[in-house]
């Protein structure tokens, strides 16, 4: 089984295996799966865990009822039962002698390349101090324009930003179903398609956000990273022991066994800065694995900075490549369609000649 072979391991807990209805702590179930990590950090294998929970925790300690929240008042019960989630886990886990370290992570914090790197670090580094990091959004300071929504996909960004080799979404189901009527669980994915989509249950938890749209979306990120993902029921006692044995669930199989790092960041981005959008002549040169000059760009679209990831699509508005820009796009305005020996003397200062090279660059 893939999770045997695993090295790295990022666990998504969603907030329907950690609280129950009322909201309250499902103590037994987080014990008897802090047991299962136990086993298995033995036989030498590092651990994540991306866990929901913090705002239907906010809600019990300070008896909210709404179900319905706006995103300022979700915030505040965010940082109440942020608290309260990460004392949780730090007193189960000092039980078997394993330190936590707490990760508040945004989209944009996964989505710039700079911010990705030092997430990296953090994490490395916490391995070597034998510590298990336990990561939420960020919630008290997220909007709703900037939020992920749900854990399903910061899961898989930080699956890939540290190349785990395994990603399991507990949920409350066994898997992705073949029909809701039958209840057949799909062993295995290897091509998310309209098909596969078609198969989602819209329905969400009570106190979950996301539902099996938003997982099928982090199965697609884990299998542009090289990472195995699994759904799987995680409502039973000793959820990980019991997925080790039966392996009842859907594993999503990675479509490839490895990219380079800094492309499996760029392929699999969930949005992007701006647009630079170019003449035919650029888009076969980047068919040809060239890097984007800025003779070929005709127009930008939006506001970005140097080491942005941006989408490069042709004159029609199809998508061509996505690359980590080396210039903003006020410095692009001034020398799009020309030279590249012409760039000094616009800008005023010396520069690369590629506007995005081709290392930097996924064609799409």
């Amino acid at each position: 089984m893939y999770i045997e072979k695993a090295k790295k391991i990022v666990l998504k807990i969603g907030s329907s295996n950690l609280v129950d209805k009322q909201g309250k702590l499902k103590e037994k179930w987080l014990k008897s799966l802090v047991v299962d990590i136990e086993k298995l950090r033995r036989k030498g294998k590092e651990f994540v865990i991306v866990s929901s929970g913090a705002i239907a925790l906010g809600q019990n300690h300070l008896k909210v009822k709404k179900k319905r929240l706006k995103i300022e008042m979700s915030q505040a019960l965010a940082s109440v039962g942020q608290i309260h989630l990460t004392n949780i886990y730090k007193e189960i886990f000092k039980k078997k002698k394993i330190n936590i370290g707490q990760i508040l992570i945004s989209p944009d914090d996964t989505e710039q390349r700079r911010r990705a790197i030092n997430i990296k670090r953090t994490f490395e580094n916490l391995f070597k101090l034998k510590a298990i990091p336990v990561v939420n959004e960020n919630d008290t300071t997220a909007t709703s324009e900037i939020k992920y929504g749900d854990n399903d996909r910061l899961a898989a960004r930080v699956a890939q930003i540290i190349s785990a080799d395994v990603l399991i979404n507990f949920s409350d189901v066994n898997g992705l179903y073949e029909s809701s009527k039958t209840k057949q669980v799909i062993n295995e994915v290897k091509n998310i398609n309209n098909e596969i989509y078609a198969l989602a249950d819209s329905k969400k938890s009570v106190y979950g956000s996301g539902g099996m749209v938003t997982k099928l979306d982090a199965a697609k990120i884990c299998m542009n990273s090289g990472c195995y993902m699994a759904i799987a029921n995680g409502k039973q006692i000793n959820p990980l022991d019991k997925l080790l044995k039966t392996n009842i669930c859907t594993w999503f199989l990675p479509k490839v066994s490895s990219l380079d790092a800094r492309k499996k960041w760029i392929v699999s981005s969930i949005g992007s800065n701006g647009k630079i959008y170019i003449d035919g002549g650029a888009v076969k040169a980047l068919k040809n694995g060239k890097s984007l000059l800025p003779a070929g760009i005709i127009k930008i679209d939006g506001k970005f900075f140097k080491g942005d990831n941006i989408l490069i699509v042709d004159l029609d508005g199809n998508d061509c490549a996505r690359g980590i820009t080396s210039f903003s796009s006020d410095e692009i305005n001034k020398v799009k369609g020309l030279k590249s020996d012409q760039l000094e003397s616009i800008l005023g200062y010396p520069t690369k000649s590629e506007i995005i090279h081709r290392d930097d660059m996924v064609k799409l």
